[in-house]
């Protein structure tokens, strides 16, 4: 070989293997400095339904994610499901998407319109292998709105806001079905495993067979711990003490819910992943009082635009976070996480969403680029719905939902929250004062509450009008063998 060929070579050698060790990629390899992403979603799971805020729940996993990790404590979601779900996947209020009124109901053809890039097919241009695990609940009625043509590689669950644990079969009045899917294959086989078993083997089975060379995105918003209250009882005898029934298998389907992410986190353990992962962990919404869920000391729960339905428990971990073992106290809202997964991932969220980056709130305990969100605005409700929050301060106009009040753990004799009616007026909270919202600043506070409903009524004039179609009969599981499908919309 020529010298002077040789030489080139020689340098061509020595400036790979200074790449390689600055930890940039080669050409032509994959990027593994990118962190793999864990995005774990619990349904309905209330402020006062964990260990780390209330001693009285065993959920020791999930406890220790979040002690060593950066706890959240002014995390906000929507009021229920679909919206949560809807700001997770596209960065944008429900109330600019159309997904803003209650939820998306299995026999009515709603679903995110296709205009919306998905959190996973954004991960996949920056070279991600994406799968999900668990419940969707965003639209199903055709195809192009399921997982697997919204980005995920795989999907394992169900289409539907809720069915049972074990059969896994979703009633809706007359009409009824199985849901639950393997891709776009119903799975009908598995009648009698419950589904946190069935979700978690899934995740552990991808996280297996997975390339370590390639960042891995793994979504999975468990079923538990929404209605219906099953669990195994090996779960509910965890809470023997607790003498109220429901409370004492809601409290067990928790348990089941840490156990479930503690095999997940095992396996990324095993196969070499965890050490480069980043796990956020959030609620939808609040705990469902008349299932026994709780918010205590919150006002309210699901369903209702108070904190309790609104601020949920959340944490991040990892080896990526630069200040942990603290409670953080930034403002942080669901739509953040969209930009916030993207720039863990070295990407750039698109211009124009609602949703800001939090990565450096979340790594090093920096100040929140949030100073204001929405927490709903809805035309439909009997009486129009609004609510704000700017600073310190909480406006809600009309229907502000059901429960109202402030709802300890259920007590020794069972007892239950009256239902009251509708609850419609105009509240003024300062949340930094008055986090269980007991004070109404409306009539002491007249320019306050004049500055907070002129910013309301500017973000009312975005308001894109709520996907609320009428039940179609093509939706019926037994025109589709017996299971909820697309294919009729």
């Amino acid at each position: 070989m020529e010298p002077i060929k040789l030489l080139g070579n020689v340098l061509l050698l020595l400036s790979l293997l200074q790449l390689a060790a600055s930890g940039h990629p080669q050409p032509g390899s994959h990027n593994n400095t990118k962190p793999h992403i864990v995005f774990i979603v619990a349904d309905d799971l209330g402020w006062n339904d964990v260990g780390w805020h209330n001693p009285d729940v065993k959920t020791p996993v999930l406890d220790q994610l979040a002690h060593k990790g950066v706890i959240f404590n002014q995390s906000y979601v929507n009021y229920v499901c679909t919206p949560s779900r809807t700001a997770f996947m596209t960065g944008y209020f429900p109330y600019h998407v159309g997904s803003q009124h209650l939820v998306f109901r299995p026999d009515t053809p709603s679903a995110i319109p296709s205009n919306f890039t998905f959190l996973p097919q954004k991960l996949k241009e920056l070279g991600y292998s994406t799968h999900m695990v668990g419940k969707w609940h965003l639209g199903f009625c055709n195809w192009k709105y399921t997982p697997t043509y919204r980005g995920f590689d795989s999907y394992y669950g169900y289409y539907c806001g809720a069915e049972d644990y074990y059969t896994h079969f979703r009633s809706n009045n007359k009409e009824g079905g199985i849901d639950f899917h393997d891709n776009k294959d119903p799975v009908t086989d598995q009648n009698g495993t419950y589904s946190a078993y069935l979700f978690s083997g899934r995740a552990v089975d991808i996280v297996n067979k997975h390339d370590q060379n390639i960042p891995l995105f793994l979504y999975l918003p468990f079923q538990n711990v929404h209605a219906p209250l099953e669990v195994p009882k090996r779960f509910e005898d965890m809470y023997i003490n607790v003498q109220d029934e429901n409370r004492r298998k809601l409290l067990g389907m928790v348990s089941a819910l840490d156990e479930a992410v503690g095999n997940v986190t095992m396996a990324m353990k095993k196969m070499g992943l965890w050490d480069n992962t980043l796990v956020i962990f959030t609620t939808d919404n609040g705990g469902m009082i008349i299932q026994s869920g709780n918010n205590y000391p919150l006002r309210g729960g699901k369903t209702t635009l108070w904190e309790g339905g609104t601020r949920g428990v959340a944490f991040a971990h990892g080896k990526m976070l630069q200040k942990t073992g603290y409670t953080n106290n930034e403002m942080i809202h669901a739509v953040d996480w969209f930009p916030t997964i993207l720039a863990a991932a070295g990407g750039t969220a698109d211009p124009g969403i609602d949703g800001v980056s939090q990565l450096d709130t979340i790594v090093s305990g920096k100040p929140s680029p949030r100073t204001e969100f929405v927490y709903n605005i809805d035309n439909i409700f009997p009486t129009i719905q609004g609510a704000i929050r700017v600073g310190d301060y909480k406006l809600i106009e009309g229907f502000a939902g059901l429960p109202d009040g402030w709802y300890p753990p259920p007590n020794m004799t069972g007892s239950r929250p009256d239902n009251k009616d509708p609850i419609s007026g105009t509240w003024l909270f300062n949340l930094k004062d008055d986090p269980t919202e007991h004070h109404n600043l409306a009539d002491t506070m007249p320019d306050k509450l004049k500055e907070m409903r002129a910013k309301l009524d500017g973000y009312r004039k975005t308001l894109v009008p709520a996907i609320n179609p009428k039940a179609d009969p093509k939706s019926d599981p037994k025109n589709w063998g017996g299971v909820w499908s697309p294919g009729w919309c």
